[in-house]
């Protein structure tokens, strides 16, 4: 058990719901390597005092969930290149009142699509329009990837997304073919209202090469479990959480823990 003192530093995330995975995550890896940090979840109804008091209580970290990724913007002082190519915040690091902006949402989803060998040729649909869904557009568009598809039943917010990348929007699966599907929609949460339904369409799925669901939590949602059935490639929403937090981790503290211990953390969050 940690030895919280006066120099203990704090790190915090805002959402307006929040849950336990960075909490867990976090603490965890203090734990065992032993340094002096303490991590809590908050959310606020007041998001300039929020952000207010992460500068001057000498905060040194806070992640960023919806709706304040966007919102948050300008109580900062700077962002990171992942922050600024989808103006969108997902982590605050203080540093002697200085707070920079990053997104490692955006980071995760780049080096996913890099590490599982996912081509620029590729033609994706994406579900979903909301921040993690700017976040993966905005990693898919910056990697070369143009030839996509934005689903939406939000046509204002779908439109927009779609405009943003140069990707077309519809409301709906009618006529969709295409060889990458990414669900960034709660369809699937554990939890949720549809946490037993998939996020695509059988026939979609089927028709696909390659799956692509955000959702975490569990780690093999429906649609995951539907395109392994399938023999189809996945890449699941455990890989992503996994490494943004990760490199929360890494902007908060400095220390990159070795991945043994990161995929210890990872399955302790998710327990």
């Amino acid at each position: 058990m940690m030895n919280i003192n006066k120099d203990t530093l704090l790190c915090m995330s805002l959402a307006a719901r929040p849950g336990n995975f960075g909490t867990r995550f976090h603490n965890y890896l203090y734990e065992k390597l032993d340094l002096n940090y303490i991590y809590k979840a908050f959310t606020t109804g007041d998001l300039a005092a929020a952000i207010g008091g992460v500068r001057a209580l000498g905060i040194r970290g806070c992640a960023v969930s919806m709706p304040f990724k966007e919102d948050c913007i300008p109580y900062l002082d700077e962002l990171d290149r992942s922050a600024r190519a989808i103006e969108s915040v997902n982590t605050i690091v203080n540093t002697d009142g200085r707070l920079k902006a990053y997104n490692t949402d955006y980071i995760a989803i780049e080096r996913l699509l890099a590490k599982h060998q996912v081509g620029p040729d590729t033609v994706f649909a994406l579900r979903g329009s909301g921040g993690m869904a700017k976040a993966v557009a905005g990693a898919l568009h910056n990697a070369g990837f143009r030839q996509g598809m934005i689903i939406a039943r939000n046509e204002k917010t779908g439109r927009r997304l779609a405009d943003l990348y140069g990707y077309r929007w519809q409301a709906d699966e009618t006529g969709l073919d295409a060889a990458l599907l990414i669900n960034v929609t709660p369809v699937g949460m554990a939890g949720g209202p549809g946490a037993e339904e998939l996020s695509f369409s059988e026939r979609c799925i089927e028709r696909a090469d390659r799956v692509f669901d955000v959702v975490a939590l569990p780690a093999e949602t429906p649609l995951i479990q539907y395109a392994r059935l399938h023999d189809k490639a996945v890449i699941t929403g455990a890989e992503v959480i996994a490494i943004q937090a990760l490199e929360q981790f890494v902007l908060y503290t400095g220390v990159r823990p070795d991945d043994d211990l990161v995929e210890r953390a990872a399955a302790h969050a998710r327990g």
